[in-house]
């Protein structure tokens, strides 16, 4: 008995107080310097046209060198869709639903959650042009992100419709109600422009599955 609690105590021990390794502080590195840059050009789009930003501006507000930047990004576009994959990937932890259809667009209200968020914060308002380049990007990842689930869900499915077409369909719809929410300032919540989404884009993904 005594030697079982002493194993227990060990492996209890080694678990919580282990050392963080080299690669963990440098994982734990590479995602903060991220995180800082995506930061960066958010702020920058707040207060001038995305168009104009250029990467020096963002490394001077995130105090970050170039030769790190470009270790990890081509430019700020593919900065801008770096944070897009993150957010959805942090929203990938939240209870799967039952079905296909309602997998495919579990992303939605967390994503509307986010977004609601975070366009209330105090500071400059983002300008129609730096929006609608945001949401153009955010289109472009959605569509990847959901022909990729789409891959998976219909393997064995003999569907006429090419799902790479589904996938823009679904992401384009997601992006025109999101359009319509913030350009009009519209006063629904995230849970009722989930609604008109789902409204939208839910009898597409029945018919694919339940034909």
């Amino acid at each position: 008995m005594k030697n079982t609690q002493a194993r227990h105590v060990r492996n209890r021990t080694s678990s919580t107080n282990r050392p963080e390794t080299p690669a963990r502080s440098r994982d734990r590195r590479v995602q903060k310097t991220k995180a800082s840059l995506h930061t960066a050009l958010i702020g920058l789009a707040r207060e001038k046209p995305y168009p104009s930003i250029v990467v020096k501006e963002i490394l001077d507000r995130a105090n970050v060198g170039r030769s790190t930047f470009y270790t990890h990004f081509r430019d700020k576009d593919d900065l801008l869709e770096s944070g897009i994959y993150d957010v959805l990937r942090s929203l990938q932890d939240l209870p799967r639903r039952s079905s296909a259809p309602e997998r495919l667009v579990a992303f939605s209200l967390p994503l509307l959650r986010h977004i609601d968020e975070h366009r209330r914060t105090a500071g400059p308002r983002m300008g129609r042009e730096g929006r609608a380049t945001m949401h153009a990007h955010m289109e472009d990842v959605l569509t990847t992100v959901i022909a990729d689930q789409l891959a998976t869900a219909m393997r064995v499915s003999r569907a006429e419709t090419p799902m790479d077409l589904v996938a823009r369909y679904v992401a384009s719809t997601f992006v025109l109600v999101l359009n319509q929410w913030v350009e009009n300032d519209t006063e629904w919540t995230p849970a009722e422009a989930d609604a008109r989404f789902r409204a939208l884009a839910m009898p597409t993904l029945n018919s694919l599955f339940n034909p």
